[in-house]
């Protein structure tokens, strides 16, 4: 079955600029990365879930937050992982420094043995979109390009 995953970009208008909220992989394999390690908040699902309740779950699971604005559908974008990512946006504001992330058990070193104990986000942050093109995983660029579509604006 194929893994299907949801997720919101959640976007702010700051000094006529747009500006999208990217979360960071919490653990150590990713505690050293940053350029083309961020993401937008999301999760799988499984076919019991609607993606839109999956999306906005995810959301709050990752960030601890919430959103007031009606998610708007951006599309389903296929990862390079193989993952079909569904992806809606949403106006909104969050204090990246609020982020209370949940945890998720991990073995680490690889191959040990031994679980650890992470959490799924280890920060979030606003980043133009410009910037957000250089920090997100290769394969949620066309995410970004569909909000700028979305938007009526151009981009990267």
């Amino acid at each position: 079955m194929e893994k299907r995953t949801a997720g919101i970009l959640l976007y702010r208008r700051k000094a006529k600029v747009i500006e999208v909220l990217l979360v960071h992989p919490g653990g150590p394999f990713w505690a050293h990365k940053d350029d083309g390690a961020w993401s937008i908040p999301k999760g799988l699902y499984g076919p019991e879930e609607e993606p839109l309740a999956a999306a906005k779950r995810e959301f709050a699971e990752e960030t601890g937050g919430t959103f007031t604005g009606t998610p708007h559908p951006l599309g389903t974008f296929r990862q390079p992982s193989g993952k079909a990512l569904s992806a809606w946006c949403v106006e909104g504001d969050f204090d990246p420094r609020k982020l209370v992330s949940n945890t998720c058990m991990v073995e680490w070193p690889p191959h040990s043995g031994k679980q650890i104990e992470i959490p799924e986000v280890d920060r979030g942050a606003w980043f133009t979109t410009d910037k957000a093109t250089v920090k997100i995983h290769l394969g949620q660029k066309p995410v970004l390009r569909a909000l700028l579509a979305h938007l009526g604006e151009s981009g990267s």
